[in-house]
C-alpha cells in the first residue's frame, strides 16, 4: 500500500466506494471498529474519555465508545456542540449510543487513563480554539495516552503543519491510506505509531483518484535496477565521476565516490584538482583519480563517452568554476547529480541552469540551497512539484521527512531515514548514490527514491552513534536483504 492520498482524495474514495453500493453508515461503523480494535491491541481494556467533533470523526467516536465498552471498558463521551445538529451517519451513530454524552470540558476526563481524539479529522482547515483546545491542552496537562481518530486534531492533513495547536498522540489510526499529512514533519511527530487500517474502500477505487504521491519502498524501484548480469562487467556497470574540491576539501567527494562504487558502479573516479591529488590518492584505493587543472582539462576528462554519470558540488566550492562545470556536463548529456556548492553556485544564475537540465539530472537540497533555486510557498510535497516542474529534473528535497519530486508530477515521500544522518557527510554518501545508480541505467526518478532508501535503511542498520563513514560499508547488509 505505497499509495498517499491528500484529503480531497480521500473524500474521492469514500464517494466511489457509496457509488459501489457501500454505504456512508457501514464505512463508519467500520472504521470505528477497526480503531477500536487498534486500541485493545495496544492499551488494553481502559478507562476511556472518547472526545467527539461536530461531524464525521465525532461519529467515528461514537462507534469507538461503542465497542470498547462491549469490550468491558469504562467507556465517558463526550461531544463539541449538540448532539441534534450532528449530520447524517454521525447522528445515526450517536443515536446506537446508550451511554451518557457529557460536554466537552475537563470533567470529561475524570477517572480516565485513556483518551480518545476523535474532535477533527485530516480535514480540518483552520486552528483549535475554545474548548476543543482547552480539553486537549487538559488531556496533555495529565500526561494521558491519546490515540487520534484519522489524525490528531489540529494538524492539517495535507501538509503535516500544525495549525494553532496538536496534542501529541501515542497512536493514530487512519483508513484506507495515509494521507501526506502522516508522513510529513511536523504532523508525523505528532501522530505517534501510525496504523492504517481497512474500513471496506475497494483497492480499485484508486484507478479513479490517480494518486500521484507514494511512500517509498523498494517495490517502487527494484525492478529498474537489475542485478549485476553473469556476463557482465566493471564497463557494462557504468562509470561515475566525482568532481573533488581543492586542497583540504576533499573529504566529501571521497565520500559520495565510494557510495557510488558501493551501490554498484562499475568504476568511480575523482576528478581532482592538482593541487589535492596527493590527498585524494592517499585515501582512495578502487576509486581512480584523474587530475584536472582548468574548466578545458574537466571537459575533456568527461568526453570519454563511458563515463556517464557525474557528481558535482560535495565539497567544490561556489564559483564560477563551478558553474562552468556543471554547464560542460550538462553540455555532454552526462546524467548528472547536483548537491550543495552545486545548487548555490547557480543561486544567481537559475534560469541559465534550468535551460540545461534534462530528464537524467537529480538535484538534492536541503531546505537552505532548495530555497536559493526556488520558491518557498506551500507545503514539502508541493514546493517540490513546482520545482521539479519548473527546472525539468528530479528534486530531492533532504529532510527528516525527504521528498523526491519528478517533473511529470510523480512523487515520493521518504520516511525510513533515523534522526542519526543528521551528521556532517551524510549528504555527500547520499549524492553518490544517486550517481552509482544513474551510472547503472536507473531513471533518475528511481535512482532517487532507491538512494534515499538504501541511506535510510543502512543508518537505521547501524544506530546510535553513526558517521557518514559507516554508510557505505553498512550498504553490503542492506542489498543482502533487498536481493533476497
Amino acid at each position: 500500500m505505497a499509495e498517499v492520498l491528500s484529503v480531497k482524495q480521500m473524500y474521492a474514495a469514500d464517494r466511489a466506494a457509496i457509488a459501489l453500493g457501500i454505504s456512508g453508515e457501514s464505512l463508519m461503523e467500520a472504521a470505528g471498529r477497526e480503531v477500536a480494535r487498534a486500541i485493545l491491541n495496544q492499551f488494553g481494556v481502559q478507562p476511556t474519555a472518547v472526545l467527539c467533533g461536530p461531524g464525521n470523526n465525532g461519529g467515528d467516536g461514537f462507534v469507538i465508545a461503542r465497542h470498547l465498552k462491549k469490550a468491558g471498558a469504562r467507556v465517558k463521551v463526550a461531544l463539541l456542540g449538540n448532539r441534534a445538529e450532528l449530520p447524517g451517519d454521525a447522528a445515526l451513530m450517536a443515536k446506537r449510543w446508550r451511554g451518557r454524552v457529557v460536554p466537552l470540558d475537563e470533567m470529561a476526563l475524570d477517572g480516565a487513563a485513556l483518551v480518545v481524539d476523535a474532535l477533527f479529522g485530516a480535514g480540518l482547515s483552520r486552528g483549535l480554539g475554545g474548548a476543543a483546545r482547552q480539553i486537549l491542552q487538559a488531556v496533555e496537562d495529565r500526561g494521558l495516552p491519546i490515540v487520534a481518530v484519522d489524525m490528531p486534531s489540529g494538524v492539517q492533513g495535507d501538509s503535516g503543519e500544525v495549525l494553532s495547536h496538536a496534542p501529541q498522540a501515542a497512536l493514530t489510526v487512519t483508513f484506507f491510506r495515509p494521507k501526506s499529512g502522516h508522513l510529513l514533519y511536523p504532523g508525523r511527530g505528532l501522530c505517534g505509531a501510525l496504523r492504517v487500517v481497512d474500513i471496506g474502500i475497494p483497492d480499485a477505487v484508486l484507478k479513479t483518484i490517480g494518486p500521484c504521491i507514494l511512500e517509498n519502498n523498494p517495490g517502487l524501484w527494484l525492478s529498474a535496477w537489475p542485478p549485476p548480469s553473469p556476463m557482465g562487467h566493471k564497463y557494462s556497470r557504468g562509470h561515475a565521476v566525482v568532481l573533488s574540491g581543492g586542497a583540504g576539501k576533499t573529504g566529501a567527494a571521497r565520500l559520495a565516490a565510494g557510495a557510488a562504487l558501493r551501490v554498484g558502479a562499475g568504476l568511480v573516479t575523482v576528478a581532482s584538482p592538482k593541487s589535492a591529488v596527493a590527498e585524494n590518492a592517499a585515501h582512495l584505493t578502487a576509486v581512480m583519480i584523474d587530475p584536472w587543472r582548468d574548466g578545458k582539462d574537466f571537459r575533456a576528462l568527461l568526453n570519454d563517452p563511458r563515463r556517464n554519470a557525474v557528481c558535482l558540488g560535495p565539497g567544490g566550492g561556489v564559483n564560477k568554476g563551478m558553474r562552468d562545470n556543471v554547464l560542460a556536463a550538462l553540455a555532454l548529456k552526462k546524467s548528472v547529480v547536483l548537491d550543495a556548492d552545486a545548487i548555490t553556485a547557480f543561486a544567481k544564475a537559475r534560469k541559465g541552469l534550468f535551460a540545461k537540465l534534462h530528464e537524467n539530472c537529480i538535484l538534492t537540497p536541503h531546505e537552505g540551497e532548495f530555497g536559493r533555486l526556488f520558491e518557498g510557498q506551500g507545503d514539502k510535497v508541493r514546493r517540490s512539484q513546482r520545482a521539479a516542474r519548473a527546472c525539468g529534473a528530479v528534486v530531492l528535497l533532504k529532510g527528516p521527512d525527504t521528498v523526491i519530486a519528478a517533473p511529470d508530477g510523480r512523487c515520493v515521500i521518504n520516511t525510513n531515514g533515523p534522526p542519526d544522518l543528521a551528521t556532517a557527510g551524510s549528504g555527500d554518501v547520499l549524492a553518490g548514490l544517486c550517481t552509482g545508480l544513474l551510472a547503472q541505467g536507473v531513471p533518475a526518478f528511481e535512482a532517487a527514491a532507491a538512494a534515499c532508501w538504501l541511506h535510510g535503511e543502512a543508518a537505521r542498520n547501524f544506530g546510535p552513534g553513526l558517521t557518514a563513514e559507516d554508510l557505505s560499508p553498512g550498504l553490503p547488509e542492506v542489498l543482502v536483504q533487498l536481493r533476497a
